[in-house]
């Protein structure tokens, strides 16, 4: 006999049972519905790009984290590692064929070859959502109210910290480190897991001791813990990147909105904010829990006027976020708000006896015609209900309907698991009705 293989998880990946998976299934639900009330449409790429699609901005850390081989037929191919760079592809390759502003979303796996820690996974889902083809400040203040929205109907309070890299580059290039952008854009966007200390060292390394005690100034503009004011912070910074900008005034609008839908209290101008990745060039942004800011950012993005220019000819503005559903789950889940994780189905048809098998079928399908999702037990358990009970209980469900034993027109019994009680003698309708009752 054949040694057998043992069952095992590479470390980073995982498994779901039904219960995680449902309650995943259902957190997908809500935020997909939230994206579509604001009229954005789903779109789906492949899982696996040619490598040089994947790694043509991507930059730095990316290509260390990427999971890339030769397949058998000898391309050189890599898992995709978001779904941004993905959509700048899609949108390159379709632009004739989609209406511009373009608004999307996209929700699906996404792999990268990190240290595994809290809420953060080698494979992990993301939830996206983008508007391209527009560079005005209006698309970048509705994606910024499309995460307050899908948080706050997920009964999440957040503080969204805005920044600009536009003028974090101004700023650089005001006081001589302009060609040393990128590297200390990375090197900032460590600070929250590096400490100011260490930070100032790699600045200092980059740049200089005096520039880099200009830019932890730059960074610590917003006042910390202090809580400096939106207005201040960004006086603050327009001063120390040389005067009024275009990326200031992109700020001040922002703002302005942000005043006039009533929601300024929601968010804050932190000029630590860069996002690691090479593609973004305007507005970026982060967000965090106000009960739980030790996970970090939960959803995260910003504007990328040149990414899809990777892969056309025409300069396309884009700017959007994304949802790490893994972590908001864990999140969700710290602070006892996880997504519920019952059965799909809200009732059971007990099996009595299993050459009624067929009239329990047409009896559940009666019950799903009426908007109740229903399932049929195929076995009698050796004639013990009790066992049925038991498992129904396991698989989350509240009830089960009890055929007569003789013949399935006989009046059904409705037993609630819960309290362990039973309705006799009820109709189809009657027991219709009071499960409709209590699926709500």
């Amino acid at each position: 006999m054949a040694s057998l293989i043992e069952p095992k998880v590479l470390k980073g990946f995982r498994d779901f049972l039904p219960s995680a998976e449902i309650a995943r299934r259902n957190l997908t639900e809500q935020i997909e519905a939230s994206f579509r009330s604001f009229g954005f449409v789903p779109i789906d790429t492949p899982a696996l790009e040619y490598a040089d699609i994947l790694l043509g901005k991507g930059g730095g850390e990316t290509e260390k984290q990427i999971y890339r081989f030769r397949d058998n037929g000898g391309r050189d191919v890599a898992l995709r590692f978001d779904l941004t760079v993905p959509f700048a592809r899609f949108v390159a390759l379709h632009q004739g064929e989609i209406t511009f502003p373009f608004k999307r979303y996209h929700i699906a796996k996404v792999w990268r070859g990190e240290n595994t820690q809290r809420g953060r996974y080698r494979e992990f889902t993301q939830c996206d959502f983008d508007i391209i083809g527009s560079d005005s400040a209006a698309s970048d203040f509705e994606i910024l109210l499309m995460i307050r929205s899908t948080l706050l109907g997920l009964g999440m309070d957040v503080r969204i910290r805005i920044n600009h890299r536009g003028l974090f580059n101004r700023f650089l290039s005001h006081i001589g480190a302009g060609e040393k952008s990128v590297e200390v854009l990375r090197a900032v966007d460590k600070l929250a897991r590096a400490g100011e200390e260490e930070t100032g060292k790699n600045l200092a390394g980059l740049a200089g001791d005096s520039c880099a005690q200009k830019i932890l100034d730059f960074i610590g503009a917003g006042g910390g813990n202090a809580g400096k004011t939106f207005e201040e912070t960004l006086d603050r910074i327009t001063a120390l990147s040389g005067g009024p900008s275009p990326e200031s005034e992109r700020l001040g609008m922002l703002r302005r909105f942000m005043f006039d839908a009533g929601v300024e209290d929601s968010f804050s101008l932190d000029p630590s904010i860069t996002r690691g990745l090479d593609y973004y060039t305007g507005v970026v942004f982060e967000t965090f829990l106000t009960e739980l800011p030790g996970i970090g950012s939960i959803c995260s993005g910003g504007r990328y006027d040149d990414l899809a220019g990777l892969y056309s000819k025409n300069r396309i503005s884009g700017v959007g976020s994304s949802i790490g559903l893994d972590r908001m789950l864990a999140a969700m889940e710290s602070l006892g708000r996880g997504p519920a994780a019952a059965s799909y189905a809200a009732v059971a048809i007990a099996c009595v006896k299993q050459e009624h098998s067929g009239f329990y079928q047409a009896l559940a399908a009666k019950f799903r015609q009426a908007g109740i999702p229903c399932e049929v037990f195929p076995e009698d358990a050796g004639g013990n209900l009790v066992k049925q009970f038991v498992i129904a209980e396991k698989k989350g469900l509240r009830r089960i309907i009890i055929p007569g034993e003789n013949h399935p027109d006989d009046p059904l019994t409705l037993r609630d698991l819960k309290i362990r009680q039973n309705r006799e003698g009820l109709s189809f309708s009657q027991a219709l009705e009071a499960c409709r009752a209590a699926h709500g």
